[in-house]
């Protein structure tokens, strides 16, 4: 098989979504598939005039033999060139529908469906990441479901984290410093348990939305908890596996997740989350490895981190309940065959 990924610029960035791309892409390699990775400038997924320019030449650059899939983040980006979509019989890979971002306008938000809706229409195949999204782009874009086909991420072995093993709780967050992700949401909840002994470190880059990003570090001073919390930026190799190994809870009070990668790392690990309910992200938890709010509920969020934090013995029984679902997950090379066949399929 000869495909070419397009992605927005930088495909080394930290995100769920683009480690799955990155994921799928060196698995196929190693199957002995060619795969040519095209990376657009300019903004997404509201595109600018350098993303759609980015997208033109991008897509002029690829070869009559290679299958184009395009990553969900980089679709709007194309608007214009449904006709070449269409005669290409391009794969669109959707993580999630960019229509459902957090702190769109109304304006923003009618427009970015519309451009969605027209590009998912023409696209031949489209891969999901979870069956919410899959749900989603079936009933609210008008999908065939016929041409959605379903690859969750897969997981790597990991080693099970033993905390921090301290009088203080050390609370483990990762996802873009975006809207959607809810941390404000997350930093009000925490602000309750003034007389609680927690750490928070939030792991995510601030490049996609820098006064988001700083809005979020304001409210965290705002709320008397700045010493508290720390906005580590983007973390990667051996500082994150660091992380990992000293956090006692994982928490993320997100808006909508296609499925949650940084969720089923935290299981993976025997780490006891505390997640809203916005799209996939609470349907990796079961009843015993963690809590599972309501969307933008930060009272709900700020109880049931209340109890995790001041019980160890509760957050050793969620420990054991979070590794056990973890080991349940599927790993990388059984879902790099499945993409490989959604592709082919």
């Amino acid at each position: 098989m000869d495909a070419a990924l397009i992605v927005p610029a930088p495909f080394d960035a930290v995100s769920g979504g683009y480690i799955y791309d990155r994921r799928i892409v060196a698995g196929l390699r190693e199957a002995g598939h060619m795969v040519r990775v095209i990376e657009l400038a300019g903004r997404h997924p509201i595109a600018d005039d350098l993303a759609r320019d980015a997208a033109c030449a991008g897509w002029d650059s690829i070869g009559d033999d290679a299958r184009p899939i395009i990553d969900g983040l980089a679709l709007p980006a194309f608007a214009g060139l449904e006709d070449a979509l269409s005669a290409r019989s391009a794969v669109g890979l959707i993580h999630h529908p960019t229509a459902l971002e957090t702190g769109l306008s109304g304006a923003e938000r009618a427009a970015q469906f519309g451009i969605e809706k027209r590009l998912l229409g023409r696209l031949a195949r489209i891969i999901a990441t979870s069956e919410i999204t899959a749900e989603r782009l079936a009933g609210d874009f008008g999908v065939d479901r016929e041409r959605i086909k379903v690859v969750v991420p897969g997981t790597d072995e990991a080693p099970r984290s033993p905390g921090s093993v301290g009088p203080t709780c050390h609370i483990l967050s990762i996802g873009t410093l975006v809207p959607r992700k809810g941390h404000d949401i997350l930093l009000r909840a925490l602000a309750r348990l003034f007389d609680l002994d927690w750490r928070l470190t939030v792991v995510g880059s601030a490049e996609r939305d820098p006064v988001h990003a700083d809005t979020l570090a304001s409210l965290a001073h705002d709320l008397g908890i700045a010493r508290h919390v720390t906005f580590a930026g983007e973390v990667t190799g051996d500082a994150l596996e660091a992380l990992w190994q000293r956090a006692d809870v994982f928490a993320l009070a997100t808006h909508w997740e296609g499925y949650g990668m940084a969720i089923a790392e935290a299981l993976k690990r025997g780490v006891p989350v505390a997640v809203s309910d916005g799209g996939a992200a609470g349907k990796l938890v079961t009843e015993m490895s963690g809590a599972v709010c309501p969307v933008g509920d930060w009272i709900n969020l700020s109880k049931a981190l209340r109890r995790m934090i001041f019980s160890a013995d509760l957050r050793r029984m969620m420990a054991e309940a979070a590794f056990q679902a973890g080991q349940a997950l599927p790993d990388w090379r059984t879902q790099v065959k499945e993409f490989a066949l959604a592709l082919a399929g």
